[in-house]
């Protein structure tokens, strides 16, 4: 039996099976999806384009049966905010500052001696 061809197979399924499992950031997209992409880090399909987000909170990442819920309780500056998420403030991990989501980043807005979520919205205390 010739090898050859046996071998050429076995290298192709190799590259064809590496090709499946789910999105990566920077990938194209349709639709405005979330998915997992790992315990801490959701993808968001916008603009037609995969990014990444942070889910630095206790509870990570997590895809249920109809969403997909990503923790971002901890979230620092510079991290990728949900289209859901523009123009809303966030406290930093630390409590001295609010973030706010401008342009799909997570931006610092302002200066804190506290910062506390309450009635789903971050105050902050000058």
């Amino acid at each position: 039996m010739n090898r050859l061809p046996l071998a050429l197979l076995s290298l192709v399924g190799f590259f064809l099976l590496s090709g499946c499992g789910g999105p990566g950031s920077g990938d194209s997209c349709d639709g405005g999806d979330y998915v997992c992409q790992d315990d801490a880090q959701a993808l968001e399909c916008r603009n037609g384009t995969w990014r990444p987000l942070a889910c630095r909170g206790p509870l990570g990442c997590r895809e249920l049966a109809d969403s997909v819920r990503c923790d971002t309780s901890l979230n620092q500056e510079n991290d990728g905010c949900a289209t859901d998420a523009e123009g809303k403030g966030v406290c930093s991990p630390n409590g001295a500052a609010l973030l706010t989501c401008q342009q799909g980043v997570l931006v610092k807005t302002k200066d804190c001696s506290s910062c506390a979520v309450q009635d789903s919205q971050a105050v902050c205390q000058p």
